[in-house]
């Protein structure tokens, strides 16, 4: 495969759920014409999925009116993948995301949801939770790289 040039790709979706899908399969075209293996593809096709998620429940509190902003940029080595909604932002700092007990999940001791932020932080190789100032939207960064030697 010839090296991969620099590309920008943007995507503009209602705050809608089900909208998700088109910005995980947009990353995963992305993805392929980079050379991603596939188990890489279907990590980012989740972490994904789940930041447009909570984009669009909690950023954009499911307000159609309001829309979810993906913008993946592509360079020889990796894939920054940026969702942004018009959110003020999280209530809990990533750095105090608490790993979900699967155990008291699946016995309903504790809610089942409430996985996303985490489960984004073990799929990528960076994620960073950006929030808006005054009038500025928030967003979650991705990143995941190109591993070169799997091929």
């Amino acid at each position: 495969m010839s090296e991969f040039k620099t590309a920008n790709v943007e995507v503009r979706m209602p705050s809608r759920m089900g909208f998700e899908k088109v910005a995980m399969s947009t990353a995963s075209s992305v993805a392929k014409l980079m050379g991603f293996r596939d188990e890489r593809i279907e990590d980012l096709k989740t972490a994904v999925a789940e930041a447009c998620i909570n984009a669009i429940e909690h950023g954009n509190r499911l307000n159609e009116k309001l829309s979810v902003g993906v913008v993946l940029s592509a360079s020889a080595d990796s894939l920054e993948v940026k969702v942004i909604d018009d959110g003020k932002g999280l209530k809990t700092p990533p750095g105090k995301v608490i790993k979900p007990d699967i155990d008291r999940k699946m016995h309903g001791e504790e809610d089942p949801r409430g996985m996303g932020m985490f489960l984004i932080q073990a799929l990528v190789d960076e994620a960073e939770w950006v929030t808006g100032s005054e009038g500025k939207s928030s967003y979650v960064r991705l990143v995941i790289r190109l591993d070169k030697d799997a091929e």
